[in-house]
C-alpha cells in the first residue's frame, strides 16, 4: 500500500462518525488534496469549544462562515461577533464562482448556493437588535470584577447593592449606579453609617472613576432596559434551521472594556439561565468570538479567572465557545487547554518571535507521521488549515492539513437596502429597540433628596419665624415702663417732692 493510500485510510477511519457531523473539507498530503478524504466534526463534541487561528488573509473568516452555515443547517443556533463587518452576507446566497467550483471538485463535495436565517444585533448605535443588560443583573461580584476593584471597593459595591435591595431601588443603568454611590457619601451618609457603617469618600470616588471609564467606551448604551433575554439566541425557523445571530461590532475595536464587559455578562447570563444538558447529541448554541484578543488584552486577573471558570463550566449547558484570533498565544493557556476543535490557518515567520510562536503552536497538535507540523504551518495556502477535532469518544482525530470547503452564502457585506429589509422583517427589533427608562434608583433618590431638602427648608423657615417672633416679643417688653418708675417720674410726684423740699428749706 502506498503512503498516500495509507494516509487516506488513516483519515477516513479517524473521521468516521456514528452520529451526525459536519464536514469541513478534505485532507491534503504533500500538496495534493485527496478527494473524499473528508474531515468531519461530530456534533456531539462541538460543545467542547474550539479555536480558529491564522495570519491575516489566510481564510479564518470564511472558515467561521462555513461552520456557522453548517451548524444552522443542522438546527443549531449560532452567535457571531462581527468585528470586521464582513459576515452579514450569510443572509444572501453565494453568486458562485469558477474557483469555488474547482475547490469543491477537489474536495469531492457538490456546491449549492444558499441563504441562511440571520438576525442582526448591535451593542452601540448601529442598526440592529439592541443588546442591553441592567446593573442589577450583573450583581456586585461581576460588576466588581469588571471594574477591577480592590477588596475594600468591592465591599462597598456589595453594600450598595444590599441597600438598593432593602429599599427597593432598581439599579438599571450607570446613572443609577453613580447616583447611589454619591448619595452614600453625601445626603445619605448618616443613613448608611447607621445601617452599614461608614463609607469612605475616597473609595466611592475611585469606583466612580472606573464607572466613567466604562461609560466613555459606550457603557451607557449597553446598561439599561429592555434587557436582552438569552433564550432569544436559540431560535430556529419553521423548517428547523438555527438562526445565525450576528452582533455588529465594527465600532467596538477601540473600546475593548465594553466588549469584554458584554461578553462576560452574556456568558454569565447564559450559564445561569440554560439548564444542564450533559452529553447531548448536539449543542444548544455555538458562539464565535472574533478578534478574541480584545477580551483578554486588557482584562484584569480576576476577569480572566472568571472567563476561564465559565469556559470550563458552560459546556455542560450545551454551549460551545469558539475563539477566532491571529495567534493561539492570544488566548490564555487556561482557556486554550479547554479547546477540543482546533483549526489553524497559516502562520507567517517574519521574526525570531514569530518562529518561536510557530514552534509553540505546533506543540499544541497531536503527533503525526505524515507532517512536520511546524513546517506545514508556514506553507498552508489561503483556505487551507491544520485541523484537529475530538471524535465521539472525546479522543483527538488524526491531524490533517485540510482544503476547507467554500461558504454556501455570500462572502460579502449586505447592501444598505438588504440590511434594512432584514431589520424590517425582524421580530426581535420590535421587541427590544424601544428604549425603556422607568423610575429607578436615580429618579427615586432625586425625589428623596428633593423632599429632604424641602423639609429642611421648611424647618429652617419655621425656625427663622420663631426666632423673629421671640426677638419681637423681647423688644415689646423692653419698651414698657416699670410702674414704680412711672410713678416716680410722673409730674404729680415731682411737684409734691418739690413742695416738701421748699417747706424743709424754710
Amino acid at each position: 500500500m502506498s503512503r498516500q493510500e495509507d494516509f487516506f485510510n488513516h483519515i477516513v477511519e479517524g473521521n468516521t462518525c456514528k452520529g451526525d457531523f459536519i464536514t469541513l473539507g478534505s485532507a491534503i498530503l504533500d500538496g495534493q488534496t485527496l478527494q473524499n478524504a473528508y474531515i468531519n466534526v461530530p456534533l456531539k463534541t462541538m460543545n467542547r469549544h474550539g479555536l480558529i487561528a491564522g495570519a491575516t488573509g489566510t481564510g479564518k473568516t470564511k472558515t467561521l462562515q462555513v461552520l456557522a452555515e453548517n451548524l444552522s443547517e443542522k438546527g443549531i443556533p449560532v452567535l457571531l461577533m462581527d468585528i470586521k463587518g464582513d459576515l452579514s452576507g450569510i443572509a444572501q446566497p453565494s453568486p458562485g464562482h469558477v474557483k469555488i467550483d474547482e475547490r469543491m471538485e477537489k474536495i469531492g463535495l457538490s456546491f449549492e448556493p444558499k441563504s441562511f436565517p440571520v438576525e442582526i444585533m448591535s451593542l452601540s448605535e448601529q442598526d440592529g437588535v439592541r443588546l442591553r443588560a441592567t446593573i442589577s443583573e450583573f450583581g456586585p461580584v461581576l460588576i466588581s470584577r469588571i471594574l477591577d476593584l480592590t477588596e475594600t471597593q468591592a465591599g462597598i459595591v456589595a453594600v450598595i447593592f444590599k441597600y438598593c435591595d432593602d429599599n427597593k431601588l432598581p439599579l438599571l443603568d450607570l446613572k443609577d449606579f453613580k447616583k447611589i454611590l454619591q448619595y452614600a457619601t453625601d445626603e445619605g451618609k448618616e443613613e448608611f453609617k447607621e445601617a452599614y457603617g461608614r463609607i469612605s469618600t475616597a473609595s466611592t470616588g475611585a469606583i466612580l472613576r472606573k464607572i466613567i471609564e466604562i461609560e466613555q467606551q459606550g457603557g451607557d448604551l449597553f446598561f439599561g432596559e429592555k434587557s436582552f433575554e438569552v433564550e432569544d439566541l436559540v431560535r430556529t425557523t419553521r423548517d428547523g434551521r438555527g438562526y445565525i445571530n450576528i452582533i455588529r461590532l465594527t465600532d467596538i475595536q477601540d473600546r475593548p472594556k465594553l466588549f469584554s464587559t458584554f461578553m462576560l455578562s452574556l456568558l454569565a447570563e447564559i450559564y445561569e439561565t440554560f439548564p444542564e444538558k450533559g452529553d447531548a447529541d448536539k449543542p444548544e448554541l455555538i458562539m464565535f468570538i472574533d478578534e478574541a484578543h480584545l477580551i483578554f488584552d486588557q482584562a484584569s486577573k480576576a476577569l480572566l479567572n472568571q472567563i476561564e471558570s465559565i469556559v470550563k463550566l458552560i459546556r455542560s449547558k450545551g454551549i460551545g465557545l469558539y475563539f477566532v484570533t491571529q495567534n493561539p498565544t492570544d488566548v490564555p493557556e487556561g482557556v486554550l487547554s479547554q479547546l477540543g476543535l482546533k483549526i489553524q490557518h497559516a502562520l507567517r515567520a517574519f521574526t525570531a518571535k514569530d518562529r518561536k510562536a510557530i514552534k509553540l503552536t505546533a506543540q499544541n497538535y497531536p503527533d503525526t507521521d505524515y507532517y512536520d507540523t511546524a513546517e506545514v504551518l508556514t506553507s498552508l495556502g489561503t483556505g487551507e488549515a491544520l485541523v484537529s477535532a475530538l471524535n465521539e469518544k472525546g479522543r483527538p482525530t488524526p491531524l490533517a492539513a485540510t482544503m476547507m470547503r467554500a461558504p454556501m452564502s455570500r462572502m460579502d457585506v449586505l447592501t444598505d437596502n438588504e440590511l434594512q429589509n432584514l431589520l424590517d422583517d425582524s421580530k426581535l427589533v420590535l421587541k427590544y429597540n424601544d428604549e425603556v427608562d422607568r423610575e429607578s434608583a436615580y429618579e427615586i433618590l432625586n425625589k428623596k433628596i428633593e423632599k429632604a431638602e424641602q423639609l429642611k427648608a421648611e424647618e429652617e423657615e419655621k425656625e427663622a419665624k420663631e426666632k423673629a417672633s421671640r426677638s419681637s416679643s423681647r423688644s415689646r417688653r423692653s419698651t414698657r415702663q416699670n410702674p414704680i418708675i412711672k410713678v416716680l417720674t410722673s409730674a404729680t410726684f415731682i411737684r409734691a417732692a418739690f413742695g416738701i423740699l421748699k417747706k424743709v428749706m424754710k
